[in-house]
């Protein structure tokens, strides 16, 4: 049997099996620690020695640890113990409470905080909440899609990137990785110019002080591995969904005249100046923005093969992306188009130059007479930015090795260091991140813009390629005869909401590619300037697939359903037979009590598998 194959027992057991199993992990992962750490030892000469407990002595050891830290991990071939782990090199150091986090938070900041201010003026109220609402239904069958895929194939690096080139096509996965790689890359400079900017809403010092801060700050998180991002993407995120109750909260008693002016609003600004700027037009440019909005909620796959317990996480934190849907985006978009109408000059892209550009939510507090809360809901905007320039410096690296371990970027790419953190790629990160110095130059939201061209429209073609892999992954199991019992986690929108996610992606593209050749602003005249700030991801996306079919003469696009490899990198999940439960647990008492109580009171059970399935659906 390959090594890249796992089984895993994944069905429900009575209550000692899984008791047993989890003491017999738990020793043998014991055990496995020690061996491996006595191995290490044993490769770098070292000797084992009564630890001293001084505090000179404890100084010396740790700053060694930590400069040993940044050599190269061990060879599989030179460690059994170690081959027999993860494929990857990538550290297990996320747990599940990072995880529901970084599912809820991540990818809350310039998109949603920032960006809507600039498509509100472009769509009006009733167009930015109808953007969004198209946007979230196929966001959440492209989640449930790819946790399914996730938990398939946990284990491997750059993970949703590498679908296509398993389950489709070599040359759509290359293409995809290309353009996906480059997003999260120009990520990092635009959170950077945000956070510059965002900093203006209080002081109009050297704009370079703060990117220099910033980048400073989330490289040294970055240095602590995947732990130091999970750990202050944990603290982050809380802050912001704090902020976005509070938020939700002050919003409802301002537009009820409970504070500020205390003046009554309603739907005013839904009457005037109305509830669309420029028509259809307009609705068709909040589509890229809000997929732009969204981008990020997929780094929780893209971080399977550093989670503890994948086959538990990845499932809980999809479940939960329908509140981060329904009450952190749409919620908080409706009322910004209640309390901020679509011509305020204070708005980011408005005519007026005298005007603040601040955030929405900003402006949705200041504008009615609230003089205080503004600078706090400023303060964890600043807090969001910084998360997501943490997220950037945590994905950009990693997709930097998945390319290289597909051989498409040099080898020495490949670097990993013992705690895990793809060094070299990291570097190349940083050196992309020193784009965002721009920030004290005129030309600052132009450099927004472009950053943000490259970024929005590369969110569609990572989610419409996640979705078809999910497609071919299910044609493939129909037509090999493999059992979908195989999957540990069944998409809850099937197999058809994949296929309703690819044609809203396709609907969202075209729309796109209308907005760019006749742009809003531009009164229907073609602007070329203007097509690639709205098209820029698609020349470069073109150009990789071609590329890569020439220079490797494949001309089929996709990979027939018979000959999708099913085995390879994935983990299949299987449940013990029922005589192998009762050899490891033999408590037929204890089944004999469950049925007997649910004989004796139906109603109790029938209430409890309610709850329960309830309970499973939402959490």
């Amino acid at each position: 049997m390959d090594d890249s194959v796992s089984f895993i027992a994944k069905e429900a057991s009575p209550a000692q099996y899984s008791h047993s199993l989890h003491e017999r992990t738990h020793s043998e992962k014991q055990k496995r620690d020690f061996t491996i750490t006595e191995k290490q030892d044993e490769v770098s000469g070292q000797t084992a020695e009564p630890r001293r407990t001084d505090s000179k002595s404890i100084l010396q050891r740790k700053c060694k640890e930590f400069f040993d830290s940044f050599k190269r991990q061990l060879p599989p071939d030179r460690n059994s113990e170690l081959e027999s782990q993860e494929k990857n090199n990538l550290t297990k150091s996320i747990k599940s409470r990072h995880l529901v986090m970084i599912s809820l938070g991540t990818g809350i900041g310039t998109g949603l905080l920032v960006g809507n201010g600039q498509v509100l003026g472009t769509a009006g109220p009733a167009g930015l909440v109808l953007g969004y609402g198209i946007a979230s239904i196929m966001l959440y069958c492209i989640i449930q899609a790819a946790g399914e895929l996730g938990l398939c194939y946990a284990g491997l690096t750059g993970n949703y990137t590498r679908y296509p080139s398993i389950l489709v096509d070599p040359s759509l996965g290359f293409a995809v990785s290309v353009v996906y790689t480059i997003q999260w890359l120009t990520v990092l400079p635009l959170q950077l110019v945000t956070a510059a900017m965002t900093v203006k809403y209080w002081t109009s010092v050297n704009a370079d002080i703060f990117v220099a801060v910033v980048f400073v700050f989330v490289i040294i998180i970055n240095l602590f591995g995947s732990r130091g991002y999970a750990e202050a993407e944990f603290i982050f995120n809380s802050c912001k969904i704090l902020m976005v109750i509070g938020f939700v909260i002050l919003a409802i008693i301002i537009n009820c005249g409970g504070a500020g002016d205390r003046r009554y609003i309603g739907a005013e600004y839904w009457h005037n100046p109305g509830p669309f700027a420029h028509g259809f037009k307009g609705v068709c440019t909040v589509f890229c923005y809000a997929a732009f909005s969204y981008g990020g909620i997929e780094v929780l796959l893209l971080s399977a093969a550093e989670q503890e317990n994948p086959t538990k996480s990845i499932p809980n934190a999809c479940k939960k992306v329908v509140y981060r849907i329904l009450l952190i985006y749409m919620l908080t978009t409706i009322l910004v188009c209640f309390l901020v109408p679509y011509n305020s000059d204070e708005l980011l892209g408005s005519s007026d130059s005298s005007g603040s550009h601040a955030s929405p939510f900003v402006i949705a507090v200041a504008s009615h007479g609230v003089k205080v809360v503004p600078h706090f809901i400023n303060a964890v905007i600043l807090i969001s930015v910084i998360s997501v320039a943490n997220s950037s410096l945590y994905s950009g690296p990693r997709l930097l090795l998945s390319l290289a371990e597909q051989g498409v970027l040099p080898k020495c790419l490949a670097y990993v260091d013992r705690n895990g953190r793809p060094l070299l790629c990291f570097f190349v990160s940083l050196v992309f991140g020193c784009i965002g110095f721009v920030a004290t130059s005129d030309a600052e939201e132009q450099v927004f813009t472009w950053l943000l061209a490259i970024s929005s429209l590369s969110q569609l073609f990572i989610w419409m390629s996640m979705s078809l892999s999910h497609i071919r992954f299910r044609d493939a199991m129909a037509k090999q005869g493999r059992s979908m019992n195989e999957v540990g986690y069944k998409a809850q929108t099937g197999y058809w909401g994949s296929w309703l996610a690819v044609l809203i992606a396709i609907f969202f593209l075209v729309c796109q590619f209308w907005v760019a050749i006749a742009p809003v602003n531009e009164h229907g005249k073609l602007n070329v300037k203007v097509f690639f700030q709205n098209y820029l991801a698609m020349p470069i996306v073109l150009f990789a697939y071609f590329g890569h079919k020439i220079y490797f003469k494949s001309w089929s696009f996709w990979i027939p359903a018979e000959k999708i490899d099913l085995d390879s990198h994935r983990n299949i999940f299987v449940s013990p037979s029922l005589t192998e439960i009762d050899k490891v647990d033999d408590n037929d008492d204890l089944k004999e009590y469950e049925n007997s109580e649910s004989s004796e009171n139906p109603n109790s059970s029938r209430s409890r598998k309610f709850f329960k399935r309830m309970t499973n659906f939402w959490c």
